[in-house]
This record gives C-alpha cells, structure tokens and sequence, in this order.
C-alpha cells in the first residue's frame, strides 16, 4: 500500500502501490504544466466508509512513497482515462484499471 503527503497534513492518504504509480504519472504531468485540480478517492477497506477530495496545487508539498520499491508495468490505457478525469471539471477520479483487451472480430 503506498502513500500520498500532502502539504502540512500528518495522515497519509492510502492507495493501493500499482493505482499510486499510475496517479503519480498524471498528478506530475498536471503540476508540471503548472495546473491544478482535484483528486477524488474512496477511502480503502480497511478506513471508515467515505470518500475524500483534495485540491492539488503547484506550490503544494507533495510526496509519493510506495510499499515495493520496483516500478510496476504501467497500463497507458487507464494513465488516459486518469488524464481525461483530470482535465475535466470534477478533477481526477480514481477509477479502477482499464484493462487493455482486444477488440471482437
């Protein structure tokens, strides 16, 4: 499970390590073009029910720290389904992985 600080806040907030890598990817591409946004979760099964939202801005601490210490295969399918997300007016929504499958003949 690795981790999200953000700014001053003293939890962390959980996500899964291979969801994480990908987030990271858009998260540093956002910020790198100097936007921000939100970034909408739902909290892990072991939190209390809920769902949280964080405003994500440049000029904002932010640190990613990850359980495995190799960089999972990214998935550049759900990487664009993240971006899409977070280049709409509801900010990045952390979906589940889309899977890459062939298309029927």
């Amino acid at each position: 499970m690795g981790t999200i600080m953000y700014g001053g806040a003293t939890s962390p907030i959980h996500i899964e390590d291979r969801a994480l890598a990908h987030l990271k990817v858009v998260i540093a591409t956002k910020l790198r073009r100097n936007e921000a946004f939100t970034l909408s979760w739902r909290h892990p099964e072991d939190e209390p029910d809920g769902r949280s939202t964080i405003w994500l801005h440049p000029s904002i601490p932010l640190r990613f720290t990850f359980e495995e210490p190799e960089t999972p295969p990214l998935n550049a399918k759900w990487i664009e389904e993240l971006m899409q997300s977070a280049n709409s007016t509801g900010g990045i929504s952390l979906v589940d992985e889309v899977l890459d499958t062939p298309e029927p003949e």
